[in-house]
């Protein structure tokens, strides 16, 4: 789990106030000390302070919660604009707004206040024995054949870990990993509207496959063109999901066009039933998990080949963190596992 040391704390601090003024000519005059004044001056109560007013948007209520007086609230928040030389907050009728530094410096409270609640956790769990945990996000391709059996050879050398497993799109699960509650994904970076945030190591292309119930209408000896498929209602992924778009390529290559009474869900477990119980639906899953299904008489695969290149996925850490050394164990594991 990360760890927030004295080095992580001072850098979290430093690429704060780099990302809020990133402009040369105001950081040309910000003053040499600025980050040692923030060290010996920034309180994890004001931190605090920032989330509560960012929950409630009243410093009276911020106040009440954080159980001290509104005078001693409106003073740390004053304290806090003025170390940043910027304020943080726009009074507005609907209450107190965080502006674009307000909402940067939010998001790094809330980083680091759950990097130590995740420290306590640890500590705790090592002193019960139960020797740590580790949290991971996956997308569901990557589960099967990868996560898996690299989680199987983590619990042989460390018996004693407690593991948490998100299975998400790549999107929300990077909010997580950007929230501290997760360690790494398994998914992809490129997703996000700023991927330099992240250190990504490329593990394996996910191929897709054609699937349908087994009610389903089709029948085939043979291969089946995509275009064979017109007459098919579709269970697709979201709008802004790679796989989707993929799904709308391989349409527009076979002169299709998407049609209107499709059923969106990210969910492995809602395709799945809606295939099972109609004969007219299809739906693209990644392959090791149409597999599985397939292998168990719940989905049948269609012959199709697809003309659109396969997604690739891999390991996703926050750039700017330290990973425990049961992060790193997992990550190695992945890699000897890849490099089979």
């Amino acid at each position: 789990m990360y760890v927030v040391s004295d080095a992580d704390y001072t850098f979290a601090v430093f690429r704060l106030y780099i990302e809020l003024f990133p402009s040369p000519d105001h950081f040309f005059y910000l003053p040499m000390n600025t980050v040692q004044t923030l060290l010996s001056r920034l309180r994890i109560k004001q931190l605090q302070l920032l989330i509560a007013l960012d929950e409630h948007k009243s410093l009276h209520k911020a106040a009440a919660v954080m159980a001290i007086t509104q005078s001693a609230a409106s003073k740390a928040l004053h304290e806090l604009e003025t170390m940043f030389e910027a304020e943080l907050f726009e009074r507005s009728a609907s209450g107190m707004i965080p502006n674009q530094y307000g909402r940067r410096v939010i998001q790094y409270a809330r980083l680091l206040t759950t990097d130590l609640t995740l420290l306590c956790q640890d500590i705790s769990e090592i002193q019960s024995g139960r020797g740590g945990r580790l949290a991971i996000g996956a997308i569901m391709g990557a589960i099967p054949a990868i996560v898996v059996p690299a989680l199987e050879a983590l619990h042989a050398e460390l018996p004693n870990v407690s593991i948490e497993i998100v299975e998400d799109t790549s999107a929300r699960m990077l909010l997580q990993l950007d929230e501290g509650r997760l360690d790494l994904v398994i998914g992809r970076s490129a997703v996000s509207a700023q991927p330099s945030k992240y250190r990504y190591v490329k593990l394996a292309d996910e191929p897709l496959s054609v699937v349908v119930g087994y009610r389903h209408s089709t029948k085939s000896r043979g291969p089946i063109e995509f275009g064979d498929l017109a007459h098919c209602r579709w269970v697709t992924y979201p709008s802004h999901m790679p796989l989707r778009a993929l799904l709308e390529r391989e349409m527009d290559l076979a002169g299709m066009n998407m049609p209107p009474n499709t059923i969106s869900t990210a969910s492995t477990f809602v395709t799945v039933a809606l295939l099972n119980q109609s004969k007219d639906l299809a739906s693209l899953l990644p392959t090791d998990i149409a597999e599985m299904f397939a292998e168990h008489k719940m989905l049948r695969i269609l012959p199709v080949s697809l003309r659109s290149p396969s997604q690739t996925f891999g390991i996703v850490t926050r750039r700017s963190g330290v990973l425990s050394p049961m992060a790193e164990r997992f990550i190695a594991l992945l890699s000897e596992r890849m490099g089979d």
